[in-house]
């Protein structure tokens, strides 16, 4: 049986890309391929922006309201498909149903977000700055922009961008994760059927080369990344030499803090969570673990307890609590950390190399993996490894978790678990990471907050979504005038 071959979707319609190089998308769960992706060109590239830019007047000066109301459209349209993008999800990257039905609904509420377009576009003014004249402050839209997202969330994340970049006024192009690009696909065959004008929204499926073919398009202006820190560097970097404006969010190494007041049993849960939650592939996975005084023995061995009662396997099963990792080549990457972390002295209290599950044995299973007397100089306590692996860093007081948060590589999120208001306060005040959970394991902020990290795991000023993303895709044009008598 032949598979489904993804295609293009430029300017309203379903393309073929001009590339004759070809990837294969997998089910993690079953090791099976399930369809093929091309690798599109710099030319499909080209195709694309030119939609793009041919569709950016009529759509500028379309009404906000107008345009909020093809929003308001999809969203309906989202709801009713609710359960097949889930599914559809789940099947490619291996995610927990219950995760992907989580993920989608992320989706949604940034679109129900961006239709507070007429309040959060609105620009400001000010009478006689000077005597008989005014000031004022619109924002306007720019052109095409594009995004590059992730294999961990290849539903969510685009639309961390693309219904505030539209809504503004701007049209896009989505370049989805070459791993994953299914779950774009179902969706941008919702979005045709919604009916948005011609070019304004557009697909580009591949790789390296239509990175950056987006990159060093003239007629770009703007690019939104998530994906790893060095990437993130890269992408940061480029699009400086070529003027372009960017927010590319980066990698981290989460540390979740447990202080000796903390209700375990109540917190244990999210705790579980927070580590293994999407197998650990996502940028707010719990990556250390770090006890504070004598609290160690007790956290440790309920935790390693909860991680071993979870269930492993496909992620359509309602039942599973973990699925398995993206590909076969990232769980060799997995494997090779937890053998790292073995050579470098970590005592292994639970080994997840040799995980099967019986009814998927080709599957790319690695179960949850703890390890105990880590020490913050080794690499699996400072480099991100994406995957259900715990490293537990033992501390005396909140003075050296803070320490140990700060001198990570990454500063994307951190939490702490504890019953004192004082402490909490300490802790949020001191730690970089710009995202901190209380009691509450690592959280991803709602649409409405920004989502984003510092240091080295945020390349560029403005996160996604949030009310400061209307800035990003918009130019602020001040006008200065004076009618004269």
């Amino acid at each position: 049986m032949s598979l489904p071959v993804m295609k293009n979707y430029i300017k309203g319609e379903w393309v073929e890309s001009k590339s004759t190089t070809i990837g294969d998308v997998w089910n993690p769960a079953q090791g099976e391929k399930i369809a093929t992706v091309p690798y599109s060109t710099e030319e499909d590239v080209d195709q694309a922006v030119q939609a793009a830019q041919e569709a950016f007047w009529d759509w500028r000066t379309t009404p906000p309201l107008t345009r909020a109301r093809y929003l308001f459209r999809l969203k309906d349209a989202f709801e009713e498909n609710f359960e097949d993008i889930a599914r559809t999800l789940t099947t490619e990257q291996g995610k927990c149903i219950d995760e992907a039905r989580g993920e989608v609904r992320r989706m949604i509420e940034n679109v129900e977000h961006a239709t507070g377009v007429t309040t959060l576009m609105t620009g400001y003014t000010l009478e006689d700055i000077a005597k008989d004249i005014d000031c004022y402050g619109h924002r306007q839209p720019m052109g095409v922009f594009a995004a590059i997202v992730p294999y961990n969330f290849p539903g969510m994340v685009p639309w961390w961008f693309l219904p505030y970049a539209v809504v503004c006024g701007n049209t896009f192009i989505v370049k989805p994760s070459e791993q994953v690009p299914m779950t774009q696909t179902r969706i941008f065959e919702i979005v045709d059927e919604v009916g948005f004008p011609e070019g304004v929204l557009n697909m580009v499926h591949g790789s390296r080369d239509v990175v950056n073919a987006l990159l060093d398009h003239p007629d770009i202006e703007g690019i939104s990344f998530v994906g790893s820190s060095p990437t993130a560097k890269y992408i940061y970097q480029r699009c400086g030499a070529t003027g372009k404006r960017v927010q590319a969010l980066g990698g981290a190494k989460n540390i979740v803090a447990v202080t000796p007041d903390a209700n375990l049993e109540a917190g244990m849960p999210s705790l579980i969570t927070s580590f293994f939650g999407c197998t650990g592939q996502r940028c707010l996975s719990g990556s250390v673990l770090v006890p504070v005084g004598d609290v160690a023995d007790q956290l440790v061995e309920k935790f390693v307890a909860a991680a071993q009662a979870m269930k492993v396997g496909s992620g359509l099963d309602e039942q599973t609590a973990m699925g398995p990792v993206v590909s076969a080549a990232h769980k060799q990457r997995v494997l090779g950390y937890i053998e790292k972390g073995i050579a470098e002295g970590a005592q292994l209290l639970l080994d997840g190399r040799d995980f099967k599950v019986a009814e998927y044995p080709d599957g790319f299973f690695v179960g949850p993996t703890v390890f105990d007397h880590v020490k913050p100089d080794m690499a699996i306590a400072g480099e991100e490894i994406f995957g259900p692996v715990v490293s537990v860093v033992r501390t005396k007081d909140l003075d050296e978790v803070i320490d140990l948060i700060n001198t990570r590589n990454y500063a994307n999120a951190a939490c702490i678990y504890t019953s004192s208001g004082a402490t909490a306060r300490k802790f949020k005040y001191h730690v970089k990471p710009s995202m901190v959970g209380i009691n509450i394991g690592i959280a991803a902020p709602m649409s409405f907050f920004p989502f984003g990290g510092a240091g080295n795991s945020m390349f560029g000023d403005i996160k996604g979504h949030g009310q400061e993303i209307f800035h990003f895709f918009t130019d602020t044009k001040v006008v200065i005038e004076r009618w004269f008598e």
